[in-house]
């Protein structure tokens, strides 16, 4: 007797393509695996066929060829003729040249490969809203970098451009009331310098931890600064430079939560002089955080943010915030908010001044202390 064949089941569909894709963890390490082995900037060099490029990248042939095999089946690589391999639009991102520093970002040998390897432990993250940096490497994020000058070089090279979300910052908000900028957590003084020099009459101070010091120093006197800018290295949970009219804290807000970010803003507010003001450069949430919301800007944008959202969250215990709940932070250090100026590149400059008296007793806040304790 025969056996009818199966009948296909259409009680149980098949996951949607769409979000297999997304959820595909081979993609995003397999394009972890190019950026380190440097195939972009071998194969531009001119080593396109597999064994001189296996060489060029210090990888087992086979093996090189079935990652190749992967990518260019994403037009990630091109293999225009069987055995030799070309860059495409995507490829030419992860050139070691290309303005958007990509590569650096995705080298599983730098630094960032450490940051990566945090993501697994996301879900514990988000039960326990902390972050899990410490589990992974054995110490918290700033403790764990601080213990090795090569992964303090390692993130200095990061840091040492101009994020595109504050660029033109130094023509796009007003520096003619300010004469002495401090910015604090300001790396290897790239942001400084675009200041600088498109402000004669500013002088500026770096101030960060004393790894990044010396390199914001070289960085500084390289292009011809040196007699207006200086270095300083100090915990901002503390002491911050004194002197400076204006206090910039620029991308550095985000890494903390509520209570240490206060302890920032009081340290700021602490070391003005005169009517001096702390500036707060950030990409912001939209309040409400909604991808419709009146001020909450473009759905990609709104998706760039809430992946750094949780960046925040998984490596440093930070956050996200908007210009509403940073406004709120600087009230609880004594400060106010008097204006905020949207850059071209996305980021929002928040300017605070010392909150009056008035001010200060309206929001229940008292002076802001001359020190406060560094973190545990």
């Amino acid at each position: 007797m025969n056996t009818p064949p199966a009948q296909p089941r259409h009680d149980r569909p098949e996951p949607a393509p769409g979000l297999a894709e997304i959820a595909d963890i081979v993609t995003p390490f397999a394009v972890r695996a190019a950026a380190t082995l440097r195939l972009a900037d071998h194969i531009a060099a001119g080593h396109t066929e597999l064994p001189d490029l296996a060489e060029a990248a210090g990888a087992e042939p086979r093996a090189l060829c079935r990652l190749l095999r992967f990518l260019t089946c994403r037009d990630i690589f091109a293999e225009p003729e069987p055995g030799t391999y070309a860059l495409t639009g995507l490829a030419e991102e992860l050139l070691c040249d290309h303005p958007a520093n990509l590569r650096q970002w995705l080298d599983a040998d730098e630094v960032a490969g450490r940051l990566d390897a945090t993501f697994p432990h996301l879900v514990e993250a988000v039960r326990s809203g902390t972050s899990v940096y410490a589990k992974v490497h054995g110490a918290p994020f700033w403790e764990d970098l601080g213990a090795s000058p090569a992964r303090t070089a390692s993130f200095d090279r990061l840091m040492a451009q101009v994020s595109p979300s504050t660029s033109g910052i130094g023509t796009a908000y007003d520096w003619s009331g300010v004469r002495h900028l401090v910015d604090v957590g300001g790396g290897t003084g790239a942001l400084l310098r675009e200041v600088l020099e498109a402000h004669p009459h500013l002088r500026g101070t770096v101030a960060d931890q004393a790894g990044s010091v010396a390199e914001a120093r070289r960085h500084l006197a390289a292009h011809g600064l040196d007699g207006r800018a200086d270095a300083a290295a100090c915990d901002m949970f503390a002491v911050v430079p004194p002197g400076g009219d204006a206090y910039l804290l620029s991308r550095v807000l985000a890494d903390w939560d509520d209570e240490r970010a206060v302890r920032i803003l009081h340290t700021c507010a602490a070391a003005l002089t005169g009517q001096g003001r702390v500036l707060v450069a950030e990409r912001v949430l939209p309040h409400p955080p909604a991808p419709d919301a009146p001020d909450g800007g473009d759905p990609s944008e709104i998706r760039r943010l809430t992946s750094h959202d949780l960046r925040m969250l998984v490596l440093l215990g930070g956050r996200k915030r908007s210009t509403a709940d940073y406004a709120h932070l600087a009230e609880r250090a004594g400060l106010d908010l008097h204006a905020s100026h949207r850059l071209p590149g996305g980021a929002t400059v928040m300017e605070f001044h010392p909150a009056t008296r008035d001010q200060r007793a309206a929001a229940g806040t008292a002076e802001p202390p001359l020190h406060t304790p560094s973190p545990d």
